[in-house]
């Protein structure tokens, strides 16, 4: 039986960062992942320019049921370290919005990089290939894979969360940290589109393709972004990044959407009270026209202005600002970035991502009860993690 220092399960970008940092500092590692494709989450992310990492992260972008757990991991391992290491390898890059970085060419270039690492770090693999078993015997684990049984002092369980199964997503890490009595918070998709429920998809159904500036409000989070409508239902930045704080609710827990974020819009169109236009007419001066005339027909308010009493058409201006829409549910994890729920870190070290009750058994990445905001910021928690781990073992 082949021994190593540490066992990495899952090369996804934890993964790999974790058996790169662990290698380079003289451990031997061996990396399994039972996929065919190296990185195939990092290679489809960011539209094919993987959103890496963004300038702004702040423990306040990621959501857990223990909040401040991942604060020790994001002071050590910075976005700007991230940038450093990318920089080394001639990777140019460019900053979008909201401070997001992504590749100037493709996200191929970060997996390369990062196997580059793993090389350096004399990373042993095994891939595709698939885990059978893990046992526990001594201080150590025993691993079963239909490629041989490996053995190690250290397993890091980086598998990730269920979302986008046709790449690979599978639930073995909550399986592995019930096999040893850690408790697993109960997962779900997040950053994922929503569906109306059949009354609103009737009102707004046609209107797929339509894209506007909002500001959306649900349980606590408020994103002012880009909505879409789709054949569907919604979605969109500012829904992606909503969806995360609905789930905590239920479908009865409206969102509330304003389609007037800007206080100038709202003024202006308070100001048209009087005019003799009919008032989707007026709408159409800051909306789509398809949405102007949709949104005026399902509210019956096509009619001219000056024929409203003022209350009706206050109501009218009120409903733009707070659309309260509620989602029959979300679009599922194939249509998910990112996984919500996981491996509970109130039984893990925040400093070496190590079960408290398992010594040498480590957590990393979406697997974990961590999930950030869009904008690369859950990528940003994978390197964090990984170096944590890397460093500890």
């Amino acid at each position: 039986m082949t021994s190593y220092d540490l066992i990495v399960i899952g090369a996804g970008a934890a993964g790999m960062m974790c058996a790169a940092t662990a290698g380079q500092r003289g451990k031997r590692v061996l990396l399994i992942d039972h996929y065919h494709q190296l990185g195939e989450k990092i290679r489809i992310s960011g539209g094919g320019r993987c959103n890496f990492t963004n300038i702004h992260t702040t423990p306040a972008n990621f959501l857990s049921q223990n909040p401040h757990f991942c604060r020790s991991a994001l002071a050590r391992y910075s976005p700007n370290d991230f940038i450093k290491l990318v920089d080394s390898h001639g990777i140019k890059h460019h900053e979008k919005t909201l401070g997001q970085l992504f590749c100037d060419g493709s996200a191929t270039e970060i997996i390369q990089m990062l196997k580059i690492e793993c090389d350096r770090g004399h990373v042993d693999w095994r891939m595709p290939c698939a885990v059978a078993g893990i046992t526990r015997e001594g201080d150590g684990f025993v691993v079963a894979t239909n490629q041989g049984t490996v053995q190690s002092a250290s397993l890091v369980i980086a598998t990730g969360g269920l979302a986008v199964p046709k790449i690979g997503a599978t639930a073995f890490g909550y399986k592995v940290a019930e096999q040893f009595g850690i408790k697993v918070i109960a997962p779900r998709p997040a950053l994922v589109p929503l569906s109306f429920d059949p009354e609103t998809l009737a009102r707004y159904g046609d209107l797929s393709g339509i894209s506007l500036e909002a500001e959306v409000t649900c349980n606590g989070g408020t994103f002012r972004e880009a909505i879409l409508l789709t054949h569907r239902g919604i979605s969109g930045p500012a829904i992606l990044q909503i969806s995360s704080y609905w789930q905590d609710g239920s479908a009865k827990n409206p969102i509330h959407i304003s389609l007037l974020p800007n206080a100038e819009q709202a003024q202006w169109l308070r100001e048209q009270r009087d005019a003799k236009a009919q008032f989707n007419n007026v709408l159409s001066e800051i909306f789509p026209k398809r949405l102007a005339q949709q949104w005026s027909e399902a509210n019956d308010l096509v009619k001219p202005n000056n024929t409203f009493k003022d209350a009706a058409y206050e109501a009218a201006v009120n409903a733009l600002e707070d659309w309260q829409v509620r989602p029959s549910g979300t679009l599922g994890y194939n249509k998910a970035e990112v996984t919500l729920g996981g491996v509970d870190t109130h039984y893990l070290s925040s400093k070496t991502m190590e079960a408290t009750t398992v010594k040498g058994l480590h957590f990393i990445g979406e697997v974990v009860d961590v999930t950030g905001h869009l904008g690369g910021f859950n990528f940003q928690w994978a390197w964090a993690s990984g170096v944590a781990a890397g460093l500890a073992v």
